[in-house]
């Protein structure tokens, strides 16, 4: 009997095609919302309960690594961007969008539920991924105004706030219950990397039904334009992290973070920025190349993701 070699990336395509089916409005939009957060908060929960505190500062004290992932983030993936927008390719919407989707900060959750299932430097993922975004409510909007001529609106202190309630405080209350709970997140981290998958599997439903309800619409020429732009650019970025990872001489713990951190682009982030930056402009435009970069590196990371655990034994 036929077995898949990834399950995951099955669930995965799975979601997207739930999502992107039976897309999820109204009342029920809410609640998925919801349900997302509290699944997240349990995640960064689970994730500061298994790390011991000398990780927690091991990670902390890395400030060789995040600056490596902070520099792929905000000066390497930028410099792409500014190629991007002047490409003859597409219309002035597109290239707007692709050029903003090289801007925007790390996500967090995938990020660093990839380099959990992969094996990697958790803690320095955890500050990595979280200093991103937070450096990215303000770098984005810099960046926006620098490269794009775009005028600017101020983005308020909310979004520190909902960084800081929605994965700092589980982690660090995760920490804090240690005492009781790092025995039982030893013996079960094998069943509890399933969270980490559903999580994954919930981001990329959201993604796919907000995709359908936004009735967002590009030409077909377009559209596989930019599908190719946004596959060339996650490949490149996987294979230079990768390789600036071993140029530079981390371990493979922290070449996993790396790669996962710094190839990363937020939707979650991204959309509500573009939202205050752009607005009175086609939202739903320029966000669209960041959905279609956001979708392919889930898929293309899960399966990489596999592959660095298969190799380490996990």
């Amino acid at each position: 009997m036929w077995k898949p070699k990834d399950p995951f990336l099955l669930l995965i395509l799975l979601s997207a095609v739930i999502g992107f089916a039976l897309p999820v409005t109204g009342q029920g939009a809410v609640v998925l919302a919801w349900v997302t957060k509290v699944a997240i908060f349990l995640l960064f929960l689970g994730y500061g309960a298994r790390l011991s505190a000398a990780e927690a500062w091991a990670g902390l004290r890395h400030w060789r690594l995040h600056g490596t992932i902070l520099a792929c983030t905000y000066v390497l993936f930028p410099l792409i961007g500014v190629v991007l927008l002047h490409l003859p390719w597409y219309g002035p919407g597109v290239a707007l969008g692709l050029a903003f989707l090289t801007l925007v900060p790390s996500t967090v959750q995938s990020s660093i539920t990839f380099t959990s299932i992969a094996g990697g430097n958790v803690a320095g993922a955890i500050v990595s991924a979280t200093a991103s975004n937070l450096l990215g409510v303000v770098l984005t909007p810099l960046l926006v105004m620098a490269l794009l001529a775009s005028g600017s609106a101020p983005i308020g202190w909310g979004a520190f706030v909902a960084v800081m309630i929605q994965l700092l405080l589980p982690f660090l209350l995760g920490q804090a219950s240690r005492p009781w709970t790092a025995e039982f997140m030893a013996r079960h981290r094998a069943r509890l990397k399933w969270l980490d998958q559903g999580v994954i599997c919930l981001v990329v439903l959201g993604a796919f039904s907000d995709f359908r309800v936004t009735g967002v619409s590009v030409g077909v020429g377009e559209f596989v334009v930019m599908v190719a732009i946004c596959l060339a650019l996650l490949g490149l970025m996987l294979l230079v992290t990768r390789q600036l990872a071993r140029t530079l001489g981390f371990s493979r713990d922290d070449e996993i973070a790396i790669v996962f951190c710094g190839t990363k682009k937020s939707l979650a982030t991204g959309v509500p920025m573009a939202t205050v930056l752009f607005a009175g402009q086609a939202v739903g435009l320029i966000v669209f190349p960041l959905m279609v970069f956001h979708m392919l590196q889930l898929m293309a990371c899960s399966v990489l993701a596999q592959r660095y655990a298969r190799r380490s034994g996990r």
